[in-house]
């Protein structure tokens, strides 16, 4: 099947990843204020107690259009709002450099829009298997406010594309906005609006498959939504928000995702070890996974290439048969919290598991392979409210 939303792009070429600039939304801080008061947390991540904490930091944070209840209309309101008023203004046609430090270390992201392609193309290459249809608030929201309000993050393998050599052009220079994010972040950020530039990035990344980073559930949502408005191969609506991060890049954090099992019988036959942190230890570059139950920390040595492909594949599906893992099995990136949830009875055995490697996750994508979910955890997320793109069926890119 072709590619529902664009057919062919605008030059007749068979679909490739399409990265463009934008004219992005962005927060005019002489009317909106401190930019550290108006960003927050994708919505995914922020639980419901932190929301009234980030809606008293600002009376314009972001948190009020992602993360609204059910008043979408509410949302959409409020964002026109802001733009009349000033609080958000336009840029021309641009794409966006962010960095971001954390921890001692440092990340550079490009920011700009990612035509929205099937899987099928080939293109945007998903790696996770989504066990339930997108999520309709998210849809609902879409459908309302017809933004992208917070960029999807995708990874892509830069080397040899010159794409690195723009960042460091772009970020030689100083930021148009710097400001404080969650967890004690600290970010920059850079507008890009010599077209000279935009045509370098687009013909650098041309040849290149996208990786979903983080967001399959809501590119699938962003894909369904632009079905619905329509417009013509490059229009706005067309293409998404979209935050690209180079596999290269030192400070591309991904972190493991635990399992615990809320049923099932015990698995044996492991290596015995003395503790959840030596468990932890002897897992990077072992194709093996830790367990615990009754107490008692093991290694599984696994066959195959990637520890959680083959823990599902030889443990978890054996065990739970024909049964759903989403009924089954509980998710943590602690893997303190995994061994107290065993203790407490809320599951019977955890499952531990090292970082994924990204340059195998990215094979067995472009091989058509998606893994179990929840497989990889970005780290740290972009904030919201960077900026936004209006999803306009009547505005070409």
């Amino acid at each position: 099947m072709g590619c529902q939303t664009c057919g062919t792009s605008s030059s007749g070429e068979t679909p490739t990843a399409d990265v463009r600039a934008f004219p992005g939304i962005r927060y005019h801080l002489a009317r909106a204020g401190d930019p550290s008061a108006l960003v927050a947390p994708p919505y995914d991540v922020i639980p419901e107690p932190q929301l009234d904490r980030y809606r008293s930091l600002s009376p314009y944070n972001v948190i009020r259009l992602i993360r609204p209840g059910s008043d979408y209309e509410g949302a959409a309101k409020t964002f026109e709002e802001w733009f009349r008023d000033g609080i958000l203004e336009a840029d021309p046609p641009s794409m966006y450099v962010h960095e971001v430090e954390f921890g001692g270390r440092r990340r550079r992201d490009l920011i700009a829009a990612l035509r929205l392609q099937p899987y099928e193309d080939r293109a945007v290459l998903p790696h996770e298997r989504t066990h339930r249809g997108p999520k309709e608030d998210r849809l609902a929201l879409l459908r309302a406010t017809n933004v992208s309000l917070e960029p999807l993050w995708f990874t892509y393998e830069g080397r040899g594309t010159g794409v690195s050599a723009i960042l460091d052009a772009v970020t030689a220079l100083s930021p148009a906005v710097t400001f404080d994010g969650p967890e004690g972040t600290k970010h920059r950020l850079w507008t890009v609006t010599d077209p000279a530039l935009h045509a370098a990035v687009h013909a650098a990344m041309s040849h290149l498959p996208v990786l979903i980073a983080d967001g399959h559930h809501r590119y699938e949502t962003t894909l369904a939504h632009s079905l619905e408005v329509g417009g013509d191969a490059d229009a706005a609506s067309r293409f998404t928000l979209a935050l690209l991060t180079d596999l290269d890049d030192p400070g591309l954090e991904v972190l493991p995702t635990h399992r615990v099992l809320k049923a099932g019988v015990a698995v044996t036959g492991g290596e015995d070890m003395p503790s959840l942190e030596a468990t932890l230890a002897a897992l990077p570059g072992r194709v093996a996974a830790g367990t615990y139950r009754d107490h008692r920390f093991q290694l599984l040595e696994l066959e195959g290439e990637m520890a959680l492909v083959e823990l599902h594949r030889q443990v978890i599906d054996n065990i739970l048969g024909k049964r759903s893992p989403e009924d089954f099995l509980l998710y943590t990136r602690d893997a303190a919290e995994a061994v107290r949830w065993v203790d407490e009875g809320v599951g019977t055995g955890a499952f531990f598991l090292p970082p994924p490697d990204l340059r195998q996750v990215l094979k067995l994508a472009q091989e058509g392979k998606t893994l179990p979910q929840k497989s990889t955890y970005f780290h740290p997320k972009p904030p919201s409210g960077m900026v936004f793109h209006r999803l306009d069926p009547d505005r070409r890119l």
